[in-house]
C-alpha cells in the first residue's frame, strides 16, 4: 500500500510532525554535548540556561579521551582496548597476513562462549596493487582477479586467543554490509566494475552472504543478483516484514535508498537468498515529499532535526544495469537522491540511515546526517545533523559519519569517516553526540597528519565489548569499560 502525499500531509497535520523546507537555518552543531536548536533560539538564555546546559553535557558520555601512551587509540578513562588483529602482523590459520582495509563488521554469538566476527576488506581493483588481498582461499572464490572479500575472527570467551579465517574471496572493494536475523553476514560490494574493467574477470556490484558458522555454506560464491548491481554500501533486514534495504554511495547523480521486496511465499533463512532467481521480487529506490505533497530531489535539503518527509517506492527497470547505472535509469523528480548514503542499522522497529557528508553535487552542503526510516509509517525522520566542521584538524568536533551501530546501553555509536581527526562518537535521539575515541595512529607526518578512518564498529552479543576497525593499515580493537546507560 502506498502512502499518498495526501494521507501524509493529514497525519502531519494531525500529529504535528515537523516539516522542514530549504531556506531553515537550524542544525545541530557538532561539538560534543550540542543540542538542537530549531532557529537558534535558546542556544544560550542567560546564566541559567548556561549551567543547565553544561550540566546535560557533563552527564553525557564518560568523560575526556585520555592520550594513548602508545599512540593508537585515546579512550576516556576507565577504557581499554586490545589489538585482535592487524595487517601485517597477525596472521590467518592458514598462514597468510591478516588482509588489509578493514571496513563493515558485525559479530556472532560463537561456540563455548566465544565471539565470531565478519570482517569486511575494502580493497578494489587488481590484485597486484594490494600486498596484502585476502586469499584465494580454495572453493571460497568468486572472481580470482579481485583483492576484496571478508574473513572470519573467532574471539575465544577471554580474548586470550584469536583464529582467523577467509570467509569468500574474489570480491571487490567489500565496503560496509549487514547481519541478518537468521545469523549470516551480507557483504556489499562498492562498485560498478564490469568484466574486463580494472583487471576484473567477472561483474562486480553485487551483495554476497558469508556464514560465519558453516564454512561449507560459503563455498561457490554466487552473488544476489535480486538485490541489484550498483554501489553498495550497506543493507538490514526487516526481520518482521522481510524486506531489505540498501543504500548506494555513489555521484554523479547522487546515489539511492533502495528497498527489495521478497517474492510471495518466500520465506528467509541462512543460504535461502542464494536460491532466487536474478530478478526474484521487486527492487525500488525512494522518493520522498513534505506535508505539502512537494517532492524532495535530495535528503541534504533538510536543515534541521526533526524534519519528516512520507516516502514513496519506485520500480527499478534494469536491476542489473547492464547498460546504464540504476541511479542513472532515473529522470530528475522520479527519485529522492542522497549524497554519501553509507552506513546502516536496524533498531527500534526501523532503520538507521547515514548521509556522511555533502558538498558541491547537493542543495545544501553538511558534515553529516542520520536518517531513521520507519516502515510502519513510511515516513523518514532526521535524527542527527552535523553543521559543517570548519576545522577538521582540531578535536571536540565530529563530521563524517560512516559506519552506525544501535548501542545497547541507548543511542547510536557512530564510525567517523571525515576530514582531519577521527573519532567513534555516541548519538541521542535529542540529537546530542559525546566521545568515545579518537585515532591517534599518524599515517602521515608530524607535519601533515593523516589518520585513517573509523569502520566496523559493532558490540559483541553480550554486550560487554566493542568492537571497530582503523581502516588503514587495517586493525581490528575490541574496547571495554564502564559502560552505563546514555540518555532516555
Amino acid at each position: 500500500m502506498t502512502l499518498s502525499r495526501r494521507d501524509f500531509a493529514k497525519r502531519s497535520a494531525a500529529t504535528g510532525a515537523g516539516v522542514v523546507l530549504a531556506g531553515s537555518v537550524g542544525v545541530l552543531a557538532s561539538a560534543p554535548g550540542a543540542l538542537a536548536t530549531g532557529d537558534g533560539a535558546g542556544a544560550a538564555e542567560g546564566a541559567a540556561g548556561a549551567e543547565a546546559a553544561s550540566a546535560r553535557a557533563a552527564a553525557l558520555g564518560y568523560g575526556p579521551l585520555v592520550k594513548d601512551p602508545k599512540g593508537l587509540l585515546a579512550l576516556p578513562r576507565g577504557f581499554s582496548y586490545r589489538v585482535i588483529t592487524r595487517t601485517g602482523v597477525t596472521k590467518l590459520e592458514s598462514g597468510e597476513y591478516t588482509p588489509s582495509n578493514h571496513d563493515g563488521t558485525a559479530t556472532f554469538e560463537g561456540g563455548r562462549g566465544a565471539t565470531l566476527l565478519v570482517n569486511n576488506h575494502e580493497l578494489g581493483g587488481a590484485r597486484a596493487k594490494w600486498p596484502h588481498p585476502v586469499p584465494l582461499a580454495e572453493g571460497l572464490v568468486y572472481d580470482p582477479a579481485a583483492a576484496g572479500g571478508c574473513t572470519v575472527v573467532e574471539v575465544s570467551k577471554h580474548g586470550d586467543h584469536v583464529t582467523e579465517w577467509v570467509g569468500i574471496a574474489g570480491t571487490s572493494t567489500n565496503c560496509a554490509g549487514g547481519r541478518t536475523p537468521w545469523g549470516t553476514w551480507l557483504t556489499c560490494e562498492e562498485t560498478e566494475d564490469k568484466a574486463g574493467k580494472n583487471g576484473m574477470a567477472k561483474d562486480h556490484g553485487y551483495v554476497f552472504e558469508v556464514d560465519p558458522q558453516d564454512r561449507r555454506a560459503n563455498r561457490s560464491p554466487r552473488p544476489l543478483k535480486a538485490l541489484g548491481r550498483y554501489a553498495h554500501e550497506a543493507v538490514v533486514v526487516d526481520p518482521d516484514r522481510g524486506r531489505l534495504y540498501l543504500t548506494e554511495d555513489a555521484s554523479g547523480p547522487n546515489g539511492l535508498f533502495y528497498r527489495w521486496t521478497p517474492p510471495a511465499g518466500f520465506r528467509h533463512g541462512r543460504g535461502r537468498l542464494r536460491t532466487l532467481s536474478d530478478t526474484a521480487g521487486a527492487l525500488q529506490a525512494f522518493k520522498c515529499f513534505d506535508s505539502g505533497g512537494r517532492f524532495v530531489d535530495d535528503l541534504s535539503r533538510a536543515t534541521a532535526t526533526g524534519t519528516v518527509y512520507g516516502v514513496d517506492w519506485v520500480t527499478v527497470p534494469d536491476r542489473d544495469a547492464r547498460t546504464t547505472s540504476v541511479r542513472k535509469q532515473f529522470k530528475d523528480g522520479e527519485v529522492t537522491r542522497a549524497r554519501k548514503l553509507e552506513g546502516m542499522w536496524w533498531g527500534d522497529g526501523g532503520v538507521y540511515v547515514v548521509c556522511s557528508f555533502a558538498r558541491e553535487e547537493s542543495p545544501v552542503r553538511h558534515d553529516g546526517q542520520v536518517w531513521f526510516y520507519s516502515p510502519r509509517r513510511r515516513t523518514l525522520t532526521l535524527k542527527v545533523l552535523l553543521g559543517v566542521n570548519r576545522h577538521p584538524e582540531r578535536d571536540g568536533a565530529f563530521d563524517g559519519p560512516d559506519n552506525i551501530t544501535v548501542s545497547p546501553y541507548g543511542g547510536l555509536v557512530i564510525a567517523e569517516d571525515g576530514e582531519g581527526i577521527q573519532h567513534l562518537f555516541g548519538a541521542l535521539d535529542d540529537g546530542r553526540t559525546y566521545p568515545l575515541a579518537r585515532n591517534e595512529l599518524n599515517n602521515g607526518t608530524p607535519q601533515k597528519p593523516e589518520y585513517s578512518e573509523f569502520t566496523g564498529v559493532t558490540f559483541s552479543p553480550d554486550g560487554r565489548t566493542l568492537f571497530a576497525n582503523i581502516q588503514e593499515p587495517g586493525i581490528m580493537l575490541a574496547i571495554t569499560g564502564p559502560w552505563r546507560r546514555q540518555g532516555r
